[in-house]
C-alpha cells in the first residue's frame, strides 16, 4: 500500500513539473509561441532617423512585437536605446527636449569656459582652429565639422542601466549597431562591449563628427558600407524583416555646383548603393519595408525633429494592413513587456576616481575640484559636470565617463582623447574698416597658443598683427599650484606688448562746437612697448583678477603737420612709466560678438610714476592714476535683443608733449558720426543702447545674420573739473552684421546731430 502510494505522489509531482513548465514556456516569446522571430532593421540618414521613432510608437500601440535590432548611424542610436529598455514614448519625450544646437556645439557655452579662453574670443574668432600634427608636425585642421561631446554624454546617460550587461544579446532586446574600419573598409558589428561607446561610432558621419577608436580600430560612420543592415538582423536568427529606410535621397544637379554639395552627393551614392543592394535581399512574400516619405526634410533639420516623428509614424498608420498579421493579443504582449523590461542598476557609491587616456595633458590636476568625489553617492549630473568642466579647458576631442562595477563600490573612470592637432593652436583673424571715403585700415592677425609646457598646466600665448598697426603680444601664463583645478589655482603670468600705431590727431572742440568743422592738427606716429608680470587667480568660470606691476614706455613723433595755430603741439614727445595695476573681470556673455545673452564687467585700476621728455619736458616726473570700467548688459526674447553697454575711462595725469589725452572717442559704435578718434581727453564716457534681430534661423558659414540699430552718447573732456552730463554729444547708427569664422562682420549708416553721416564696413570689433 505505501508503494502504491508513493508510487501515486510521483505521477503527481511529474504531471505536477510538467504543468509549471508549460506555464512557463508559455510566457516565452518566439516560436513557442506559435509566432516568427521579427528582426527590425533601422537605417541611418542624421536627422532624418528621428523618423524612426514615429515608426516604433505605432509598432507599440499595435502590439507588434520586436525580438532583435540591428541598426546604423542614427538608426543604430534609436534601435540601441529602444533595445536597451527605452520604450518609443520615452524616446520621443528625451529627443524632443533636447537643444540639438547645444548638443552639437563645437565648444561648451562661452559663459562656462575658464576667463582666458573667453578673453581670446575677443582678439580672434574661435570659429577657425588649426594645430600641428604631434606624429608629423603638419598643420592640421580639426577632422569634424560638430562635436560629439554632448551626444557621448547623452548616450552614456541613457544606456548607465545597462553597462554591466555581457553582451547585446542579454539587452532586453538583442542588438547589433554597424560601424566602419576607416584603415580596411571593412563593416565592424557590435555585438558586445559598451553600448555607448558603440552607438556613437556607429554615428561617425565623415568630415561631420570625428571618428572614434575603439579597440586600436578606427571607426566611422556604418552608412559608409551597410546602411541598411538587413543581413546583420537576419544573422540574429529571425524569421522575418521589418526594414525601416530613412536615407537622404540623391540631390539634383542644382546642388553640384559647390565642393560641399558634391562631398555630400559622393557619400550619398555610395550610401544609396549598399541600400539598395539590402533592398534586393527583403522577401516581398514575408518581409515588409517602410520609407516615409520625408521630403524636403533633410538630415540636418534635427530642429525638425516633430515634424520627422509625425512622419514616420503617419507612414507607420498608413501601413497597418501589412502589418495587421503580426499583432499579438494582449495576454502575450503584456508578457513580452515584462520580458523586455528595462533593468534597474542604479550605481553604487563612488569608491574611487581615475583617468585615462591622456598623453601631454595631466587632467588629474583637477582631481580636488571635481564635482565627484570617493565616498559619494554616483550622479548623472556631477559625472557631466566634471566632463564638461575638463572638455572646457579646449585640449580633447572626447571627453566621456564609465562607471565600473567594483566589489566595494563603484569606480569613476574619465576617459579623454587628446585634439591631435595639439597641444599647438593657431588661429586667423582680419581686421579690415572703410568709410568709403579714403580712409580705411587693413589688419591680418594670427594667434598661436601652446598648451601643457608642463604639468602643471603652464601656457604660452601670442598675438601677432601685420597691416595698418603692427602689433605683438606675447604672454607665459604659469599656475602656481598644480592639482587644485582652474577654480582656485593662483598664477602668475609675464607678458610684453608692442605696438606701431599712426593717430590723426584734431583741434579739441569746443562743448558748443559741431564736429564737422575738422580741425586736424596733423598725423604722428605713436609707438608704445609694455612689459608686465601679473599675480592673480581665476574665479572659475566667472571670471579672474589680477594684480601686477606694468612697465610702460612710448613715444609719439610727428608725421605730417597740418597748418595750426600751435605747431609746438604736434612736438616729438616720449613717457616712461612704472605702475602697480589691478583688475577684475566677469564675463557670462554667450558670444563676444552680436551676443544674446549675459553681461560683462570689466575694471581696472592703475597708479604709479611717469617721466615724460620731448617738448621742453625734458626730465619732468608725476604721479599718476587711471581708472577704468566697461559694464555690459545684454538681454533676448524670441529674435529680437537689447544690449546696454557704458564705457567710463578717467586719468589724472600731466600730458606728454604732442599728446592731447589719453582716450580717444569717435568711429563706428565708439561715438558714430564722428570721426575715428575725432574726441580726446582725459576722462571719456560712451553709453550706447543696441537693439538687434536676428534674420536667419539656419546660417550658412556663420553663426548669424543681424540687423540692428545703436543710440550713442558720450564725449571727452580733458580735466575732470570740466566733466559734465550737459556736454554729451549723440551718435547713432544703422547695421546688417554676420558673426563670421574670420571675425563680426558690419556694414552701417552712421549718422550724429552735430557729426556726419557716414557708411562704414567693418570686419572685426569696432
Amino acid at each position: 500500500m505505501n508503494g502504491r502510494l508513493s508510487c501515486l505522489a510521483v505521477l503527481v509531482l511529474c504531471w505536477l513539473g510538467l504543468v509549471g513548465a508549460a506555464v512557463a514556456e508559455s510566457a516565452e516569446i518566439g516560436p513557442t509561441l506559435g509566432r516568427p522571430r521579427i528582426g527590425l532593421v533601422l537605417s541611418g540618414g542624421g536627422a532624418r532617423g528621428l523618423a524612426h521613432v514615429g515608426v516604433l510608437k505605432v509598432l507599440e500601440r499595435e502590439h507588434i512585437p520586436i525580438d532583435a535590432i540591428a541598426g546604423t548611424s542614427m538608426g543604430a542610436i534609436i534601435g540601441g536605446l529602444y533595445a536597451s529598455g527605452l520604450r518609443a514614448d520615452d524616446l520621443e519625450r528625451e529627443l524632443l527636449a533636447l537643444d540639438w544646437t547645444t548638443l552639437f556645439a563645437n565648444r561648451l557655452p562661452r559663459e562656462t569656459l575658464s576667463e582666458r579662453r573667453k578673453e581670446e574670443d575677443f582678439e580672434i574668432s574661435p570659429a577657425l582652429e588649426v594645430g600641428l600634427s604631434r606624429s608629423t608636425g603638419e598643420l592640421m585642421l580639426p577632422i569634424g565639422s560638430v562635436s560629439s561631446r554632448g551626444l557621448e554624454l547623452l548616450l552614456r546617460r541613457y544606456t548607465l542601466p545597462v553597462r554591466q550587461l555581457p553582451s547585446f544579446d542579454v539587452l532586453p532586446i538583442p542588438f547589433r549597431a554597424v560601424a566602419t574600419d576607416m584603415e580596411s573598409g571593412e563593416a565592424v558589428i557590435f555585438r558586445e562591449g559598451d553600448l555607448a561607446q558603440a552607438l556613437r561610432a556607429s554615428m561617425s558621419v565623415p568630415g561631420v563628427f570625428p571618428p572614434t577608436e575603439v579597440d586600436h580600430r578606427i571607426l566611422g560612420d556604418g552608412g559608409l558600407v551597410n546602411n541598411l543592415p538587413v543581413d546583420v538582423v537576419r544573422a540574429m536568427g529571425v524569421d522575418l524583416v521589418i526594414a525601416v529606410n530613412i536615407g537622404t535621397p540623391l540631390a539634383g544637379r542644382d546642388s553640384l555646383g559647390t565642393v560641399l554639395g558634391l562631398t555630400s552627393q559622393m557619400v550619398n551614392i555610395l550610401t544609396e548603393q549598399n541600400v539598395q543592394r539590402s533592398i534586393a535581399t527583403l522577401d516581398p512574400a514575408h518581409d515588409l519595408l517602410i520609407a516615409p516619405p520625408l521630403g524636403r526634410l533633410t538630415s540636418g533639420d534635427f530642429d525638425r525633429a516633430i515634424d520627422l516623428i509625425a512622419a514616420g509614424e503617419q507612414h507607420t498608420v498608413r501601413m497597418l494592413p501589412q502589418l495587421a498579421a503580426l499583432r499579438l493579443n494582449e495576454v502575450d504582449w503584456q508578457a513580452l513587456r515584462r520580458a523586455q523590461t528595462r533593468p534597474e542598476n542604479p550605481p553604487k557609491p563612488i569608491t574611487s576616481v581615475r583617468f585615462e587616456g591622456q598623453d601631454i595633458t595631466a587632467p588629474e590636476r583637477l582631481r580636488g575640484v571635481l564635482a565627484v568625489q570617493p565616498g559619494q553617492p554616483f550622479s548623472v549630473e556631477r559625472a557631466e559636470r566634471d566632463s564638461r568642466a575638463m572638455a572646457a579647458s579646449g585640449d580633447y576631442l572626447h571627453v566621456d565617463y564609465r562607471v565600473e562595477d567594483l566589489p566595494a563600490g563603484s569606480g569613476l573612470v574619465y576617459r579623454v582623447e587628446e585634439k591631435p592637432w595639439g597641444p599647438h593652436y593657431f588661429r586667423l583673424g582680419l581686421d579690415m574698416q572703410s568709410d568709403f571715403a579714403g580712409r580705411g585700415d587693413f589688419n591680418v592677425k594670427l594667434s598661436h597658443n601652446r598648451h601643457w609646457l608642463d604639468d602643471s598646466g603652464t601656457e604660452w600665448r601670442n598675438r601677432g598683427q601685420l597691416g595698418s598697426v603692427p602689433r605683438w603680444f606675447s604672454e607665459l601664463y604659469v599656475p602656481l599650484v598644480a592639482g587644485s583645478g582652474p577654480a582656485s589655482d593662483w598664477f602668475l603670468a609675464g607678458w610684453a606688448e608692442v605696438e606701431r600705431r599712426r593717430l590723426t590727431t584734431y583741434q579739441p572742440l569746443q562743448p558748443d562746437e559741431s564736429a564737422r568743422a575738422l580741425a586736424v592738427l596733423g598725423r604722428q606716429v605713436r609707438g608704445q612697448l609694455r612689459i608686465g608680470i601679473d599675480l592673480g587667480q581665476p574665479l572659475g568660470d566667472l571670471g579672474e583678477w589680477r594684480v601686477g606691476l606694468v612697465r610702460d614706455m612710448l613715444s609719439l613723433d610727428p608725421e605730417i603737420t597740418a597748418g595750426t595755430s600751435d605747431p609746438a603741439s604736434l612736438n616729438a614727445g616720449r613717457s616712461r612709466e612704472w605702475a602697480l595695476r589691478s583688475g577684475l573681470v566677469i564675463d557670462q556673455l554667450d558670444h563676444a560678438s552680436f551676443p544674446r545673452q549675459g553681461w560683462r564687467m570689466k575694471l581696472g585700476v592703475q597708479a604709479g610714476r611717469r617721466w615724460l621728455s620731448g617738448g621742453g619736458a625734458a626730465g619732468e616726473s608725476d604721479v599718476f592714476h587711471r581708472v577704468e570700467a566697461d559694464l555690459t548688459q545684454v538681454a533676448s526674447s524670441g529674435r529680437q535683443t537689447v544690449e546696454t553697454t557704458l564705457r567710463l575711462r578717467h586719468a589724472h595725469q600731466h600730458e606728454a608733449p604732442g599728446q592731447v589725452g589719453h582716450y580717444t572717442l569717435g568711429g563706428f559704435h565708439n561715438l558714430s558720426g564722428y570721426e575715428t578718434d575725432q574726441l580726446a581727453g582725459n576722462n571719456t564716457l560712451l553709453g550706447r543702447l543696441t537693439w538687434m534681430v536676428r534674420l536667419n534661423r539656419q546660417p550658412v558659414l556663420t553663426r548669424g545674420v543681424f540687423a540692428g540699430a545703436t543710440l550713442e552718447a558720450g564725449n571727452a573732456w580733458l580735466s575732470s573739473r570740466s566733466v559734465s552730463l550737459q556736454d554729451l554729444r549723440w551718435g547713432s547708427s544703422a547695421f546688417l552684421g554676420a558673426d563670421t569664422g574670420l571675425g563680426p562682420l558690419y556694414l552701417g549708416l552712421t549718422w550724429a546731430p552735430r557729426g556726419r553721416t557716414g557708411v562704414y564696413l567693418m570686419l572685426g570689433r569696432p
